[in-house]
């Protein structure tokens, strides 16, 4: 992952699940009370509060039952969850707004020795916030549904007009309009039974805030088309769509994000090998499963629980190690997974099985290090490339990251030192391995979900050790579900695997992308006990010792045609995405210093 990409993925920490509506619901209505306690001054408490719950809570109440319906029928996809957050945001916007103006009323007179602002001033305020409560939601609807201005309309402005309707009633408003009889004017025109503030109010208000509402919507399209142009000329594809389904997949667990990666992907020719250990009876002991993908974006969104369902999928105890593949072979949808398994498992029924292997050798060369072992005329080699071998399985151990920040990010790319390092590594044990005389081969496996969550930075499949003997030697593979390692610690569990008395061990982890759904650099180490986590590999190692009996390998390779992101998407998905991050906030802020500023204007010219 690169510092852009990560920045990328971070900003998930910023999005939470939505409540639920009743909960929304409920804190909205306590806040209405709480506002009408401060703003209005009648006899009694219990008359202010219900007051509030009537004129501020009551729209809220009335957008969160009304918005998802009118929203579904319209074509949109709010959820109740999702619309009475959002109703309740505007309130809280509406609150915050009428208790400035309420501020600055109490400021203008005693402490600067001038007229007061006034009751006008209020009530210019009440007007300005009901008018960007229809802007926000129409901004919010337009982005989620993803419809156009004036399929949005109706929906955003469900909470405004709510308002102003009730304003429109208790203001008494009525009476200056020459319509209606005795029955209309008793249920429209309620003057007695609201505070005498709202008598300031008249039918030209009303003119006012449809202005506004009008003069906001263009203010909002204006910003959406804006920030929208730079995806559609690089990507072909629109912003609004990648926040829907970034926020619907943080927020609600929905499949929305797939949607926008499906526009983006391309097809690829990916190989899947897969390396099986069945016992003298027949069945399989354990299978590890390589497909050429990156377990990504996040969470379980494309193949971000690929290691999970791989693992699901096999006869005996399935290794799903990581495979050197970036984020451009992140598979575009969920559904692109069976086809993998699909594969493999075409794979698996082509596996030709020896009785013999060789003991594992390691190479390095500078900070390259390769462990490979032969299986018949197979190899599993982790973290690299295996020379002069029919099949190869080539495993990234993924198990040292000092975080995207610095220069150097420990990247291996196409013409570093660290490139050709690994190659010469591997060319080394490749070397060491075709030389090796083979020798029945025996294995051991053990597993331990433990009870580390994804938050911890463990995924479901906890920690899985193969252990093999050979010749008298024996090797430990150690696989952790969980996205790369804090620095250091491989070496930790290394060496205490080694401890229990095996010859050599590596330790790697699946890269699962379960694990990143809040936090883009939640790995190994990072939030755990690193003293829990060795102590508990060197119990499995001990285990998967004691289960050691003789077994036959095989290994065979398919090609799976699947659609993943593609090449240098995946950077361009992100750059554009932060870009908008940071630009978007000084581009939305200039927006509304613009439009306020007009409003000021409006206000001070009628």
């Amino acid at each position: 992952m690169t510092t852009t990409q990560g920045d990328l993925a971070s900003l998930s920490r910023y999005i939470f699940r939505a409540p639920s509506w009743y909960a929304s619901v409920g804190f909205a209505l306590v806040i209405a009370a709480i506002a009408g306690i401060a703003a209005f001054e009648s006899r009694f408490v219990l008359e202010d509060a219900w007051q509030g719950v009537f004129f501020i809570g009551v729209p809220t109440v009335v957008a969160s039952a009304l918005t998802p319906w009118i929203d579904r029928r319209l074509g949109g996809q709010l959820t109740p969850n999702r619309a009475s957050l959002l109703a309740l945001l505007c309130e809280l916007l509406t609150v915050g707004v009428m208790v400035l103006a309420g501020l600055a009323v109490m400021v203008s007179g005693p402490l600067r020795q001038v007229p007061p602002v006034g009751q006008q001033f209020v009530f210019d305020s009440l007007l300005f916030a009901l008018a960007s409560v229809f802007a926000v939601r129409l901004l919010v609807v337009m982005a989620v549904s993803r419809k156009s201005l004036l399929l949005a309309v109706p929906t955003a402005s469900i909470q405004t007009v709510a308002g102003a309707a009730l304003l429109f009633v208790y203001s008494g408003t009525m009476r200056y309009l020459e319509i209606g009889g005795p029955l209309v004017r008793s249920y429209l025109s309620r003057p007695e039974q609201a505070p005498p503030a709202l008598s300031i109010i008249a039918p030209a208000d009303f003119l006012l805030l449809a202005g506004l509402c009008v003069l906001y919507a263009v203010a909002v399209q204006v910003f959406i088309v804006t920030i929208d142009q730079p995806w559609k000329r690089s990507l072909g594809v629109s912003v609004l769509d990648f926040a829907r389904g970034f926020v619907g997949h943080i927020a609600e667990g929905s499949r929305e994000l797939e949607d926008f990666f499906e526009q983006l992907g391309e097809e690829a020719v990916v190989p899947v090998t897969v390396l099986s250990f069945r016992r003298e009876a027949g069945d399989e002991k354990a299978r590890f499963v390589l497909p050429m993908i990156h377990p990504g974006p996040m969470g379980e969104i494309g193949g971000g629980n690929l290691p999970e369902r791989v693992a699901r999928s096999t006869d005996g105890l399935g290794f799903p190690p990581h495979a050197t593949a970036g984020h451009d072979f992140n598979l575009v949808t969920e559904r692109e997974v069976d086809t993998v398994l699909e594969v493999a498992e075409r794979a698996y029924d082509r596996v030709e099985y020896d009785a013999e292997a060789t003991p594992s050798v390691r190479a390095s060369v500078d900070e390259a290090t390769v462990l490979g072992q032969a299986f018949g005329g197979a190899a599993l080699a982790v973290a690299s490339y295996a020379p002069g071998l029919e099949e190869a399985m080539l495993v990234d151990a993924h198990n040292s990251n000092d975080g995207l920040a610095g220069e150097d990010l420990g990247h291996v790319t196409p013409g570093s030192e660290r490139s050709f390092a690994m190659i010469r590594a591997a060319r080394a044990a490749g070397r060491e391995l075709a030389a090796a005389a083979p020798d029945p081969l025996r294995l051991g496996v053990a597993w331990d979900r433990t009870d580390w969550t994804p938050r911890e930075g463990i995924g479901p499949l906890g920690v899985r050790v193969a252990v093999t003997a050979v010749g008298g030697e024996e090797t430990a593979y150690v696989l952790v579900d969980g996205n790369n390692m804090e620095p250091g610690l491989r070496d930790r569990l290394v060496e205490a695997a080694r401890a229990t008395g095996v010859d050599r061990a590596e330790v790697m982890t699946t890269d699962t992308h379960v694990v990143n759904t809040v936090d883009a650099d939640n790995q190994v180490g990072a939030a755990i006990d690193c003293a829990a986590l060795e102590s508990l590999i060197v119990d499995l190692v001990g285990e998967a010792r004691e289960d050691l009996e003789p077994v036959e390998a095989g290994m065979a390779t398919e090609h799976a045609t699947v659609t993943v992101f593609g090449n240098d998407r995946t950077e361009t998905l992100a750059s554009h995405a932060n870009a908008m991050i940071s630009m978007g906030g000084v581009l939305a802020a200039a927006f509304v210093a613009g439009v306020t500023g007009l409003t000021a204007l409006i206000f001070f010219l009628a």
